[in-house]
């Protein structure tokens, strides 16, 4: 089974960093990766970065809408996705990213909407 997990950061947060403290964090997430590498679970990981931006197609017409989103107060600020054979195991490798000490860990299986 796969499952990823989404690493919610607060808006504004990563600002509030200095450089070093910044590339510090960003270190550990590189070994956090690299560890779930060499355990073979890891199938893709990826930052990414602030402001997103939406599309929405209604009645056949796009609306863009660029962020940071008012009503936003979080926003995904990167992925792990593993092959691993449980939730519970996914919730365990969740544990262990450095980034649950200033983020939420979202885990969601990955699959069909529909079967």
């Amino acid at each position: 089974m796969s499952y990823m997990l989404l690493i919610v950061e607060p808006q504004g947060q990563r600002r509030s960093r200095t450089l070093q403290q910044g590339q510090d964090l960003y270190q550990r997430m590189v070994e956090y990766a690299g560890k779930l590498k060499g355990e073979g679970i890891l199938l893709a990981t990826n930052s990414l970065r602030e402001p997103a931006v939406r599309l929405e197609l209604r009645g056949g017409k796009p609306r863009v809408i660029d962020g940071p989103f008012a009503e936003a107060k979080e926003f995904v600020g990167g992925f792990f996705l593993l092959d691993c054979p449980s939730r519970e195991q996914a919730l365990r490798y969740a544990s262990q990213c450095p980034a649950a000490e200033w983020a939420t860990i979202e885990v969601r299986e990955v699959g069909p909407c529909y079967e």
